[in-house]
């Protein structure tokens, strides 16, 4: 008598593929290709038919997930690169106007100076103009 597997399928000890009595596969010889064997006189095969049509369809309701699932991932990496494209315009532009606004106030600044040294220089000129008389 076989015991079951974690997944509720019949385990058979060494022989893995092997399902109830009747039906076996086993893996050829240096390939991915699985042979199956039918032995009709203990074998159900109506049973083992729809056994192997309930689990294409778990299979293929698996890979329709994992399909949807990569199309939303997708469609998310697609956003936020968008997303990343529209921030790096936004800092470019606005280094773009730091830059600018250095420059100008860096120019104001220089006015100030000047003439604020040039009225320290014009008080100094009077006050020593009066200071003397």
């Amino acid at each position: 008598m076989a015991s079951t597997s974690h997944r509720g399928a019949p385990y058979y000890g060494a022989d893995p593929y092997r399902s109830r009595e009747g039906l076996t596969t086993r893996a050829a010889a240096g390939s991915d290709e699985i042979q199956l064997r039918i032995d009709p006189l203990n074998a159900d095969l109506d049973d083992e038919i729809t056994g192997l049509r309930s689990q294409i369809r778990q299979l293929k309701g698996v890979a329709q997930e994992i399909e949807s699932e990569a199309t939303f991932q997708n469609d998310l990496i697609n956003k936020l690169q968008m997303t990343l494209v529209r921030a790096e315009a936004g800092v470019k532009n606005n280094l773009r106007q730091l830059k600018r606004s250095i420059i100008q106030e860096g120019s104001s600044h220089v006015i100030h100076v000047v003439l604020f040294a040039l009225l320290c220089f014009t008080v100094i000129y009077l006050w020593s103009k009066i200071s003397r008389r």
